[in-house]
């Protein structure tokens, strides 16, 4: 392991405590003869000098827990001395000596006739003060001409990724840092913020505000460094992280890759150029621009067929993401009709787009009929079986040689690992997943572990781990263990997770889920996700504006308010 120099340092704790009793006791002594020669200890019997050497000897104690902690001056130091003579001479002569021999009285009286005790404590104290600031002041020179002392490198774990695996692994860091493992832990991100995803369907359909669901990187991890940039390039040979141009690069000892996913369009035509997507915050702020400025226009066209074209909404994507994003773009649309009088509520159309035969297939079978139901009651309809082929800004082609005209197209249907990791050595899995053992590292790189949606991450059985945030948050933690014990000359253990529940908000107060195999439906499970959601929002401040959003919505209408840049044509309605 590699050395470095450190510096000549203050007295620690136990050293002050030394030099603080060495100060008491020495006037204390000095004190404690004058006091018995003038016969004022007569009363505490014949070992009076003792007693007062030992008084004095832990009012220096405290005096070096105290005084002792910061490089105070001589003034200071004598004034503490003082002080705690002075508190001494009230806890000890007046209260707990005459308790030994009696009951205190705490009278005038006593204290005049503790007078003497009184003078005796204050110069005992003063001069004590003085002594461990001499003292505290030579122990400083004889140690800053001391060689510097070789110590053991910290080792350094560099964090690629700021969303729930990173930001979990880096938690768990903190906190075996507070049980003796020394390990520095640098997190990088190109956001500075912990983006809560399971709740950004909201964000798009304004029933919450987007920083309300976002809690800064710097605050969740305080005890962390932070590195704010995009990451250009790793070099696993060096063990070297390498930032944007501007940045220097950063050095690691144990790599964890927790990079996340983002859209995959399957490379098909116009899908990139023309789909919207729901992976950010920014992305959710353009769908809720772009919905509401369809409906200003549609508020003033007279053309039947391009009305019809601007007011219908296409979702690819029959899983948790697709049918979030369908039923609030549905909540947001009727609730904010009645400021459109120039659109009749029959008018919007909402169409999802699904490959397989029924939607939510992450639920039961039963459970995934009862949301279909649910949305195709409210007018919403389904196109399962057929997949997107191609876009564009006018319409969605189907692979069943089907068009729909639309301006506005979401795609929920693909997702695929960072293109970080292509630049990587060693095997991959699904999509260009980084392929790990059970105890989440990599075959290949040295030093290098990965968790989250970039890993694929094999159970006991083989099958690899779903990409949930309740799966990322547990796998952080694991791999923060799993660094600590290697480098302690121990074994890692390998990841285990059983999923505790999942659920599916399906608007209009209602939503489907399910908790250790048992199903939950309607408001009741409504009541369940806002619940659980609420309670895993990082920190109490979000926790607390996300509720008061929620509370507001049930009582006003949601803001029409478009936040984006105004365009002469907006995206799709050509």
């Amino acid at each position: 392991m590699r050395l470095q120099e450190y510096g000549p340092t203050a007295p620690g704790g136990g050293a002050r405590l030394a030099i603080g009793v060495v100060s008491g006791l020495v006037p204390g002594l000095v004190f404690g003869a004058l006091m018995t020669w003038q016969h004022i200890l007569a009363p505490h019997g014949t070992y009076g000098w003792a007693v007062f050497a030992g008084y004095a000897a832990v009012a220096g104690a405290l005096l070096g827990a105290i005084v002792g902690r910061r490089p105070y001056g001589p003034a200071v130091s004598a004034s503490g001395g003082l002080l705690l003579g002075l508190l001494g001479w009230v806890v000890w002569w007046l209260t707990l000596d005459p308790l030994l021999h009696g009951t205190p009285t705490w009278s005038v009286a006593a204290a005049t006739a503790g007078y003497p005790e009184l003078v005796g404590s204050l110069l005992q104290g003063a001069l004590a003060g003085t002594l461990f600031h001499l003292l505290v002041t030579r122990f400083n020179e004889r140690a800053a001409r001391r060689p510097a002392r070789p110590v053991p490198r910290v080792p350094h774990v560099v964090i690629v990724g700021g969303g729930f695996g990173g930001v979990s692994a880096a938690r768990r860091f903190e906190r075996l840092n507070l049980r003796g493992h020394r390990i520095e832990t640098t997190l990088i991100s190109d956001s500075n913020f912990l983006l809560f995803t399971p709740m950004l369907a909201e964000v798009a359909s304004g029933g919450l505000e987007a920083q309300h669901i976002s809690t800064p990187v710097r605050a969740a991890v305080a005890h962390t460094r932070f590195r704010h940039g995009r990451v250009a390039g790793i070099d696993v040979v060096r063990r070297v992280v390498h930032l944007d141009a501007s940045a220097e690069p950063v050095a690691y000892d144990h790599l964890v890759l927790a990079v996340g996913s983002v859209p995959h369009f399957l490379d098909l035509p116009g899908m990139a150029e023309h789909a919207f997507t729901l992976k950010s915050l920014g992305d959710a702020a353009r769908l809720r621009d772009q919905v509401l400025t369809l409906l200003e226009r549609v508020d003033q066209e007279t053309d039947p067929d391009e009305r019809a074209r601007l007011l219908t909404f296409v979702v690819a994507g029959g899983g948790f993401a697709g049918t979030e994003a369908v039923a609030e773009l549905y909540d947001l649309t009727h609730d904010v009709l009645h400021f459109y009088p120039g659109i009749h509520p029959d008018e919007p159309r909402f169409i999802l787009i699904h490959s397989g035969k029924r939607i939510l297939p992450e639920l039961s079978e039963r459970l995934g009929d009862y949301a279909l139901g649910k949305l195709q009651a409210r007018g919403i309809e389904f196109r399962l079986g057929v997949r997107a082929s191609a876009a564009t800004d006018r319409e969605v082609r189907l692979n069943d040689e089907s068009v729909i005209p639309t301006a506005t197209f979401v795609w929920t249907a693909g997702n695929r690992p960072s293109p970080l990791l292509k630049s990587l050595p060693g095997e991959r899995g699904r999509g260009g997943s980084v392929v790990v053992d059970r105890m989440l590292r990599t075959f290949e790189p040295e030093g290098v572990w990965a968790i989250g949606d970039c890993a694929q991450i094999p159970a006991a059985d083989g099958t690899p781990y779903p990409p949930t945030a309740q799966h990322a948050m547990r796998e952080g933690k694991a791999v923060a263990d799993n660094i600590a014990a290697v480098l302690k000359g121990r074994r890692p253990k390998p990841f285990r997770f059983t999923t505790i529940g999942i659920f599916v908000a399906l608007g209009h107060r209602t939503a489907a889920g399910e908790i250790r195999g048992h199903p939950f439906s309607g408001l009741s499970a409504w009541l369940l996700w806002r619940g659980i959601y609420l309670a895993k929002l990082p920190g109490l401040e979000r926790r607390v504006r996300v509720l008061l959003d929620w509370s507001l919505d049930l009582v006003f209408p949601r803001d029409i308010v478009v936040t984006g840049p105004p365009a002469e044509t907006p995206r799709g309605a050509r």
